[in-house]
This record gives C-alpha cells, structure tokens and sequence, in this order.
C-alpha cells in the first residue's frame, strides 16, 4: 500500500470516526475473549445470528452509554465542578447499560430459539444473575476505560495549551525585551560616554563601538530560538562594561569569561536578567565597597554560570523582588528555562547578608543539532 493510499484510508477512517466503530468492536471481542477463554469459540459465536445479535449489543450500548458520559456529563457536570450530580448521573448511565444489555440477552434467545439460560448456562436462572456477572462488570469496565482514555486526552491537551500560551507570553516579553532598552541604562550610558569623550577619548570611542554593537545586537542577532553562544557572551562582557561606567571608583569588576566558544548555541537573554539584577543589588551606599564577580566555565557541552555581587540588604534601596532592566525578572528566566530547557539545568539562587548569589548549570545544545531541527521543521 502506497504512502498516498494509506494517508487517505487515515483521512477517510477519521473524518467519519470509523475508528470509534472499531476500537469497541476489538475492544468487546478482546473482553468476549478473555471471558470465554476460547477464541475459536468466539469466532464461531459470531458468525450466528444469535451471537451477533449478543455482540451487537454490548457494542451498541456501552458505546452509547460510554459516549453521553464523555461528551455530555462531563462537560456540563464534571468540568464545571458539580461532583455529586456527575457521579450520580454516571452510575445511573452504568446501570441502564447494564440493563439494556440484560435485556438484549433474551432477544438472544429468541433468536436462537432456545432459553437464554440453557443457552448459555446461566445459574441460578434469573436475569440477576446475567446482570451482577456478565453485564454489569463489562460495563464499569467499558465505562472506567472510555473516561480514562478522554481525561488523559484532555489533560495532556491543558498542558499543551498551558504550555503554548507560556511560550507565546515569554516570546512576547522577549520581543519587547529585544525592542527596548532601559531608559535609565540608556540615558546613563550615554552621558557616560560622554563625560569620557573629554577625559579618555579612546575609551570614550571603544564604549562608543561596544553601545553600538549592544544595540545592533538586540535588535537583529538574537532572531532565532536559540543563538551561538559566543555571540552571547560577548553581549555580556560589553554590557557588563557597559554598566561598569557609572559607577563610582569604590567598584571593582571581575570576569572569567570563555574566550573561545564554537559550536554551541543557548537561548538569547538567559542570562543577562542575572546580571541586570546583580548591577540593581548594589548597595547605593557610596561609602561601602561595590564588586560583583563572573565565572562562566564550560565543562564539555555544560555550561557553569556562577554570579556573585555585594549587597547591603538593609540599606540599599531594593525594587520588588523579580523586578529588572526590560521587564523580564527572574520569575520570568525560571519559566523561560523550565520550558526552553527541561530537566537541563539547575538553578541556585542565594541571598545572603553581604552577597547576591546565582548559579546555574546548563546544558547546551550543539550548532548542528540547531540547524537540523530548522531543516526538519
């Protein structure tokens, strides 16, 4: 059978829900199986008008029954929180099932011409018995599968929407994180660069080049999900220097940055907000000693990122916790790394009395893996 053939008998089986048809139809002869333990037997039953009259039965009415549940008492009564009507309305559904399944045992009979309880040797001869032993546990069992299967689908459902709206919320602030500077970081910048122009014009010109190639980078090299990390690191050093200009001369600065990265990407502004947010922890004391120091380590395709920064965290003035440059806090990083990042890292975050800490582990993922995806894609 042809690809183009089979994806047609896919379509067709689909739009008109035929596969329901037949996973009861399997799913009843598997049951019909198992209880006669006979599956020669089965085959035979089915094949006359008595046995298929009985086949049809438990397959038209647990379907029948199994469905309303589904899609009529769980949306208006299980989803909207109403348990005690639910429940009643399941087990009252159950029971006519059962019922009517009890019923259509006798018609069997007649059809067979014979009595239902000779037929099939039912003791004692009462239809109690047909409905407690035959009926009445394949349809808890047809009940209990059919909501099994639908509450699994919709809860794997929620999560993928859950899931969807987070990524498109974080996409959304990333864009406005990639679209704007912070206007006090902008403005200080700026008339940092300018104070230097007269008393070092060379490093007024080398900020100059680092602010311009920070904002080039915000603005067009982070397009993709994820980006070389070389790239990205080399956005931290000049941001870092970047910041480091309007502070007082009581500050000192310390990196341990990888100066040579190939082929491993991360995702664009993972670790920046850290950073931001250490330069926002500085004790605006003048009187006290400032210093925030980076060690960035590569450990195969795992990336070690450990920030510490000094803090005075009675005196200095604090904006509520998760609060950064661009709007992206640190609530905002942990949700973008547990989507973007899965069981692929680990973040401790330590405030202690002098000191700010953050350190996380990452793993990476290789260029080419990268470019795979976007040719599968």
């Amino acid at each position: 059978m042809s690809t183009n053939t089979l994806m047609s008998v896919l379509a067709f089986l689909e739009r008109y829900k035929i596969h329901h048809i037949l996973f009861w139809a399997g799913y009843h002869f598997t049951w019909w199986t198992i209880f006669s333990g006979n599956v020669t037997e089965v085959f035979e039953s089915v094949t006359k008008p008595h046995g298929i009259v009985k086949y049809l039965g438990y397959v038209v009415y647990q379907a029948l029954g199994v469905y309303f549940c589904l899609y009529v008492l769980i949306p208006r009564f299980l989803q909207k929180g109403r348990y005690v009507l639910f429940l009643t309305f399941t087990l009252s559904t159950i029971l006519a099932m059962t019922a009517l399944i009890t019923a259509n045992y006798f018609v069997v009979g007649a059809v067979a011409n014979i009595s239902v309880y000779d037929l099939y040797d039912f003791s004692p001869r009462s239809p109690l018995t047909i409905f407690k032993h035959n009926a009445l546990p394949s349809c808890v069992a047809a009940m209990t599968l059919g909501m099994s299967i639908k509450l699994t689908k919709n809860w794997v459902d929620s999560q993928k929407r859950q899931q969807t709206l987070e990524k498109e919320k974080l996409e959304t602030e990333l864009k406005f994180l990639k679209s704007q500077f912070n206007p006090h970081f902008l403005f200080n910048t700026i008339n940092s660069i300018f104070v230097l122009i007269n008393k070092n014009p060379e490093m007024a010109s080398e900020s100059l080049i680092k602010f311009s190639s920070l904002l080039r980078y915000q603005l067009y090299e982070c397009n993709s999900p994820k980006i070389p990390l070389k790239n990205e690191l080399a956005y931290i050093e000049s941001f870092m220097e970047l910041e480091s200009l309007r502070q007082n001369q009581n500050f000192e600065l310390k990196t341990d940055v990888p100066k040579v990265v190939e082929g491993l990407t991360i995702a664009p502004f993972i670790l920046i907000p850290f950073i931001e947010n250490a330069f926002k922890h500085l004790s605006e004391d003048r009187k006290l000693k400032k210093w925030i120091s980076l060690d960035i380590q590569l450990q195969g395709d795992e990336l070690v990122f450990e920030l510490i920064n000094s803090a005075n965290f009675e005196l200095r003035h604090t904006l509520p916790e998760g609060v950064v440059y661009g709007g992206l806090g640190l609530r905002n990083v942990k949700r973008r790394l547990v989507i973007i990042y899965p069981d692929e890292h680990t973040l401790v975050v330590t405030k202690g009395k002098d000191t700010h800490t953050v350190k996380l582990q990452l793993k990476l993922q290789k260029e080419i893996q990268e470019a795979l995806k976007k040719v599968g894609g």
